[in-house]
């Protein structure tokens, strides 16, 4: 290829996109699926929060403090944790799951980036609360399993260490009506900020199955109808 020709190739476009939805909803199936399909990298909060406790750093130590009393992560912690992370990635395609969760989250985030597309899942509470009290957590790694659809292999145990997993309290139904009643509190000044910005998609079910061919079809729509725009950045 001479310099001409490269000089004459069209920049490739990043995609950066985000899904939403309360506790329940499908955020991580439908979000790996979304990876796997177009090729974009999928960054979890979660998965964060989890190495900066592990790996013991000023922002972990903080983060340890409010996990260990069950209290959400604040604003000010959550960014200070993320923003660097994602300014790494500032040339590179990807789908974030749990960030930006408040307005002051998204307020922060669109300082740093703009996106091209969020998805909420907007799922009803008899679903999500059938949901949850099913679910059980392998805590170290974050794996989540449904007691009904996709339970471990051997019961009360995670299938890659054999430890044992855990419900949380707050998944318990008890809590749950607080818990959901919390999310949409904090996610529609969000949602209504990228409604306004014309990049907010919403999809309703009761079925991750039923949802998926509708995502798919809006992605594969807006990022193959110019494909030489966008560049898939999943590293092998």
């Amino acid at each position: 290829m001479t310099q001409q020709d490269r000089t004459e190739q069209p920049m490739a476009k990043l995609f950066r996109a985000a899904i939403m939805g309360p506790p329940g909803s499908g955020k991580g199936t439908i979000s790996r699926r979304i990876a796997q399909s177009f090729g974009l990298q999928y960054l979890s909060s979660g998965h964060y929060l989890r190495e900066s406790i592990a790996a013991n750093t000023e922002a972990g130590a903080l983060v340890r403090t409010y996990v260990e009393r069950s209290m959400l992560v604040p604003d000010h912690v959550m960014t200070r944790l993320m923003l660097p992370r994602l300014e790494q990635l500032i040339d590179q395609s990807w789908l974030l799951d749990g960030f930006p969760r408040t307005l002051s989250q998204a307020n922060a985030m669109n300082d740093l980036c703009q996106m091209d597309m969020v998805i909420s899942l907007n799922i009803p509470f008899e679903t999500l609360k059938e949901r949850l009290s099913a679910r059980w957590v392998h805590q170290a790694s974050g794996r989540v399993y449904n007691m009904g659809f996709n339970p471990p292999r051997v019961q009360g145990k995670d299938d890659i260490t054999g430890e044992p997993l855990i419900q949380h309290d707050d998944d318990k139904p008890e809590a749950l009506m607080a818990r959901l009643r919390h999310y949409k509190d904090v996610a529609k000044p969000v949602m209504d900020l990228y409604k306004s910005q014309g990049i907010l998609h919403s999809f309703s079910g009761t079925d991750t199955d039923r949802i998926w061919p509708y995502i798919n079809s809006l992605l594969s729509t807006r990022m193959h109808t110019q494909p030489s725009d966008y560049v898939q950045t999943q590293r092998p």
